[in-house]
């Protein structure tokens, strides 16, 4: 017997009346595969606190929201654990001096090697990102952000 021929007798048997396909039965395996294709296609992503980098240190994505006055202590909207917060950023000594540290503005989107410490954030290493690369949660602050920046700051500048 052809390998189509029995295939197609398979899924002949399981079309007729006699078939153990009852609708309780479909609703169950609808509902595991539903589960399966939702765990496992957002497996992968993780949460941004749970990423970790091409080193093994963990980083977070944020967005400066006030000012920095001192560059020592900045800040930001952070995407950690799951949730949105507002945090602290304190950098190492050598981060202080770095290009992007010293230009830092209200609203720059960032991607920050971090160590967890009590009151916010070490900072470790330091990338500035486009605001359409955060993570969605982040995505709406940094477009107000911008929006408040424009309005509020820019005009001041002149």
């Amino acid at each position: 017997m052809d390998c189509r021929i029995k295939t197609y007798v398979l899924f002949r048997r399981k079309l007729t009346r006699k078939s153990v396909m009852e609708p309780s039965v479909i609703r169950i395996v609808f509902r595991v595969c539903l589960v399966l294709l939702l765990g496992l296609g957002t497996w992968p992503l993780g949460t941004p606190a749970a990423q970790m980098g091409v080193d093994g240190t963990p980083f977070v994505f944020a967005v400066v929201t006030e000012v920095p006055k001192d560059r020592s202590v900045v800040t930001a909207q952070v995407a950690d654990e799951g949730g949105v917060s507002e945090t602290k950023l304190m950098p190492i000594e050598s981060l202080l001096n770095n290009t992007i540290w010293r230009n830092l503005e209200i609203c720059h989107s960032l991607r920050i090697d971090v160590k967890r410490v009590a009151d916010g954030y070490q900072v470790l290493g330091v990338r500035a990102l486009d605001a359409s690369m955060l993570p969605m949660s982040l995505q709406s602050i940094a477009g107000d952000c911008l929006i408040k920046k424009a309005v509020e700051v820019a005009p001041l500048v002149d």
